[in-house]
């Protein structure tokens, strides 16, 4: 049986990019992931993010908002951790111990959007399917 490839995705408020990523993963992934994700500053799941992605036929309504530092200070161990903020938040990220690889794949921040909430909705799908698109060519390139 094949070892399952531990994958940690960090984000500011892990309030959005984060909570897309670690969902596609679960999704597109299958069972070949044990998948987590976490922030520096936790706080709710975004409503407008967990609207677009029920589009996807994924539910976060009851995802909840994890601590990077209670998953750091657990010690928990991944194969990979993945930041999905913008470059000065990545710097910012502790060593995980037993690490084989770090990357980093910014996407804009969804709390950061101006408008109404339609709008905002509207370039939340973009984000959401970036995202998207990023693990399924990660997931094709991992598969060789």
């Amino acid at each position: 049986m094949e070892e399952k490839i531990r994958v940690l995705f960090i984000c500011i408020h892990n309030s959005a990019r984060s909570q897309m990523a670690e969902e596609f993963l679960k999704n597109i992934g299958r069972n070949r992931f044990i998948v987590e994700s976490a922030g520096f500053e936790p706080t709710e799941v975004n409503p407008l993010v967990v609207e677009v992605m029920k589009e996807e036929g994924i539910d976060l309504a009851n995802n909840k908002a994890k601590s990077l530092f209670k998953f750091f200070k657990e010690g928990r161990l991944y194969d990979y951790v993945i930041t999905v903020c913008d470059d000065s938040t990545e710097k910012e990220c502790p060593v995980f111990a037993g690490i084989a690889k770090r990357l980093h794949w910014p996407f804009p921040d969804p709390s950061a959007l101006l408008g109404r909430n339609e709008e905002k909705k509207k370039e939340i799908r973009k984000i959401r399917d970036k995202i998207k698109s990023k693990i399924q060519s990660w997931v094709k390139e991992l598969n060789g």
